[in-house]
């Protein structure tokens, strides 16, 4: 018998991440971005401190059914005020470090969830 990696193309896997990078699908990233079951999107903030509220609105354009909010090497929480449009648009929401919101992001994905990873690569 013959076995063979599954290694769909149409699906973006987080195969790696550490300060300052994720790889998906094999392939380094080294600024911030959206991550979707099928596409990976740039995102501006560079840092956490720079998160503002026309990211979440990128976010939202998107409507995924949950946002996994990778907050760089730490957990860190915005001011409420710039979840409040995920909550009024009934968009489930976790804030996580990085490398949780990759690993549930794979998990979520693989279960067919319309999830949305928006992940923030600091080095410090």
């Amino acid at each position: 018998m013959k076995l063979h990696r599954d290694a769909p193309n149409s699906r973006s896997l987080v195969t790696g991440y550490g300060p300052g990078y994720v790889a998906i699908n094999s392939r380094e990233h080294r600024s911030s971005l959206i991550l979707l079951p099928g596409r990976v999107e740039p995102w501006r903030p560079g840092r956490f401190d720079d998160l503002a509220a026309s990211d979440v609105e990128a976010i939202l354009a998107l409507a995924p059914e949950i946002l996994l909010l990778g907050t760089g090497l730490r957990q860190r929480f915005p001011k409420p005020a710039l979840l409040r449009p995920l909550i009024e648009a009934g968009i489930g929401h976790e804030i996580m470090d990085l490398p949780a919101a990759c690993r549930t992001f794979n998990i979520l994905m693989a279960e067919g969830r319309n999830v949305a990873a928006a992940l923030i690569l600091e080095t410090e």
